[in-house]
């Protein structure tokens, strides 16, 4: 039996040590994972915290993928990376600083499984200004258009405009 092979949408964002050494680290340990055929990026944005704001800025980007892990395989793989990179969720403050942090936005062809619902919004981490990667996940020619819209509605979890939202290079 062949497994199909989904489309998925990660939110990726850090703002403690070396981020983007973190996040390009992540991203390319993902593309390594097996059963995960394609990654790419959005552009990268540096953005205000949200919530607790006493904290350093985030760098935040999307990263579509193609796999043929189902949601939950795909949360243990994104957890794993977390505690690699030294993610302790039991000593973190909600909406405080994150070495890093990877929430599944949606995941076209998931599972049943109520915590993985896509029609709710997601966890979106503490830094994440939604509406900017979103909008820079879509362009990729590679990833089902529909898809990075619908990875835009997700995200939108309250209402912000694109201040505090910078392009960033590394």
């Amino acid at each position: 039996m062949t497994e199909s092979v989904r489309q998925a949408f990660i939110g990726v964002g850090a703002n403690l040590g070396d981020r983007w050494a973190t996040i390009r680290g992540a991203l390319e340990a993902l593309a390594r994972t097996s059963d995960v055929l394609a990654v790419e990026s959005s552009a990268i944005y540096e953005t205000t915290p949200v919530g607790v704001v006493d904290q350093p800025k985030f760098l935040n980007l999307v990263a579509g993928i193609e796999t043929t892990l189902t949601p939950e395989q795909l949360l243990s793989v994104m957890h794993a990376l977390e505690n690699a990179a030294g993610r302790r969720r039991s000593r973190e403050i909600r909406w405080g600083p994150r070495v890093l942090d990877l929430d599944l936005c949606f995941m076209k062809g998931r599972s049943g499984r109520p915590g993985l619902d896509p029609s709710a919004p997601a966890p979106v981490g503490a830094g994440i200004r939604p509406r900017a990667p979103a909008r820079a996940a879509r362009r990729s020619g590679r990833f089902d258009r529909r898809f990075g819209r619908n990875c835009g509605r997700r995200i939108a979890v309250a209402e912000t405009s694109d201040a505090g939202v910078e392009r960033w290079v590394p």
